[in-house]
């Protein structure tokens, strides 16, 4: 099973793409999907490409993607969730089940702690796909942790 994670953004989308087998969890790439677009109308459609390239090359089964939980900034949350919003809705019509966690469950099912930061969650990413040298930005590697802690849920709800 092709497992994609998603951790939302309005001009920098984290993403990370896993194979779950009986035993064993593979990185299959990773990366951000970088929205240059200067209004959000713009945005959203270059958003759309980026990920329906994305879940055409990949053909993934499972989509991962946080909740949006809280923002100091209401512009800045509401361009993150129409962005959400695009990446869900593409997902859906192209028949992948999808899987939102908030920020704290991934980080509890990741290293076993709802508020741990985010260099923690990195180290476990690396030793959970057992990728010692992997070096991403906080934003693959939560990307990472959704898509790895879908593998464990993707049949349970």
């Amino acid at each position: 099973m092709l497992i994609i994670g998603i951790d939302p953004g309005s001009r920098r989308i984290g993403y990370g793409l896993i194979e779950k087998t009986a035993c064993k969890i593979n990185l299959i790439t990773a990366g951000i999907l970088r929205i240059k677009a200067k209004n959000d109308p713009s945005a959203l459609v270059e958003t759309k490409n980026h990920f329906l390239a994305l879940i055409k090359k990949y053909r993934p089964t499972v989509l991962a993607i946080e909740k949006l939980y809280f923002a100091k900034n209401q512009k800045t949350a509401m361009a993150v969730a129409e962005s959400r919003g695009v990446i869900i809705f593409l997902a859906k019509e192209s028949g992948l089940i999808v899987r939102e966690f908030s920020p704290s469950v991934v980080k509890a099912g990741i290293t076993g702690y709802g508020s741990a930061d985010k260099k923690a969650v990195a180290k476990m990413v690396k030793i959970i796909l057992n990728q010692p040298e992997l070096q991403v930005i906080d934003d693959v590697s939560d990307a990472l942790a959704a898509a790895i802690l879908a593998s464990q849920k993707v049949f349970s709800s």
